[in-house]
């Protein structure tokens, strides 16, 4: 599943350094991108236009929208500046990164939860799956980091990439924002490894996650790999677009 990917990281590390110009172009296209895209998943209405104009222009978007949908873009765009700044000095996940990646994006909209592990149960809208109980959720997301830490270093960065992703949501550890947290440190894992930004599109909503149900009442996991390989491929022809132009 991975071969031709690998060969066009092969290709994008052959480039390296990238031009600062080409780098910065790719940050703002990004940003915006990985916002409105994680952000629309989650129910935000915000267009990608709108988006853009509230993070690159600082501008308010008017009638129809709310204060929570704005601060759900500026909040976003501030957690991906928090996983750069954390693959630039090589900082790992840990359980402190992950609760403090959450922190970032719910500040300012629901201060109580922000960055906080739930103290209630939950029901997950739309899924079959029951999320871990309360009083287990500390001792899974230990689990879960330990996980990782165990086979980093031996799995296909992609696969340990959308299996962490799949295993955070499964047990849901906060009161809300546990999908932008599971897609941004996704992404974190991905550009550790030297991987572009990668962003899971709303137009491909349905599938993500029929994908996710899937895993979690089947523990069949080859359909929801397939959806993050295949938005990896979309990040990677991006970036080798703009440089080999």
């Amino acid at each position: 599943m991975f071969n031709e990917i690998d060969s066009k990281k092969a290709v994008l590390d052959s480039k390296r350094p990238l031009d600062k110009e080409a780098l910065n172009n790719l940050k703002k296209y990004f940003d915006v991108d990985l916002t409105y895209n994680s952000n629309a998943i989650e129910g935000n209405t915000l267009t990608i236009t709108e988006t853009k104009v509230i993070l690159e222009d600082g501008i308010t978007i008017g009638k129809g929208k709310s204060l929570r949908e704005h601060l759900e873009v500026i909040n976003h765009k501030e957690a991906i500046d928090y996983i750069d700044d954390i693959v630039s000095r090589d900082i790992d996940i840990s359980e402190r990164v992950i609760r403090d990646l959450h922190y970032i994006i719910l500040k300012s909209i629901d201060n109580k939860n922000a960055g906080q592990y739930r103290t209630t149960n939950v029901l997950i809208s739309g899924s079959a799956h029951r999320a871990v109980e309360h009083f287990y959720v500390k001792e899974k997301m230990n689990d879960l980091v330990n996980w990782y830490k165990e086979n980093k270093d031996t799995m296909h960065p992609i696969q340990l990439a959308a299996e962490f992703h799949f295993k955070f949501v499964y047990i849901h550890p906060f009161i809300d924002g546990n999908g932008r947290s599971a897609r941004l440190l996704m992404n974190l894992i991905l550009m550790r490894n030297g991987y572009p930004i990668t962003v899971i599109r709303n137009v491909d909503r349905e599938d993500y996650m029929k994908a996710l149900e899937e895993a979690s009442t089947k523990n069949y996991l080859n359909h929801f790999v397939k959806i993050v390989t295949d938005a990896v491929h979309r990040s990677l022809d991006t970036y080798l677009y703009l440089i080999n132009n």
